[in-house]
């Protein structure tokens, strides 16, 4: 039997791992992009708003007298590191990486909203605040990504068909 508090805990460790590999995707993309700038700005907030969610989630974890998965957390890195060799290697990078950015900002959505609940049945208000905290930003940013991929895929498409430009990043 595994009580609120327990899975609370263990979810508070795969969201630390999962910001882990949040940080490490965005600044790897963010350091590819050259010829979109608006994406590179939007990424490098995020990736500022990332380091401030890693602070909360290890404050939740230190209060309750958890820490953070090493095993997670490494290989919340490799994935990222995964997915960045991956992307760097299409032709179309730029695109790929809005779209594999929006589905990652939805897992996060769901993560957020998972933790809110289990925090309030918990009783942790705490964790449920900080968390609270979290979830308009990777709502923004899912928002943000959303708006931004015709826009991104237009530019993309100019970039591609003209000889003298490079489209990819």
């Amino acid at each position: 039997m595994t009580t609120r508090q327990e899975n609370l805990l263990d979810w508070l460790r795969d969201a630390h791992a999962m910001e882990q590999q949040a940080e490490n995707m965005l600044k790897a993309q963010s350091k590819r992009l050259e010829h979109y700038p608006e994406l590179k700005a939007r990424i490098d907030q995020h990736i500022e708003e990332t380091l401030g969610q890693q602070k909360l989630i290890d404050e939740c974890l230190s209060r309750l007298g958890g820490s953070s998965s090493t095993i997670k957390d490494m290989t919340g890195k490799i994935m990222a590191f995964g997915q960045a060799a991956g992307g760097s290697l299409m032709s179309d990078e730029v695109v790929k990486g809005a779209m594999a950015g929006y589905v990652f900002e939805n897992v996060e959505i769901a993560t957020y909203t998972v933790l809110i609940a289990a925090a309030e049945a918990a009783g942790d208000f705490e964790t449920k605040a900080a968390c609270e905290q979290i979830l308009p930003q990777e709502i923004a940013m899912a928002e943000w990504l959303l708006e931004h991929l015709p826009e991104i895929t237009e530019a993309f498409l100019i970039r591609s068909e003209d000889p003298h430009l490079e489209a990819k990043k």
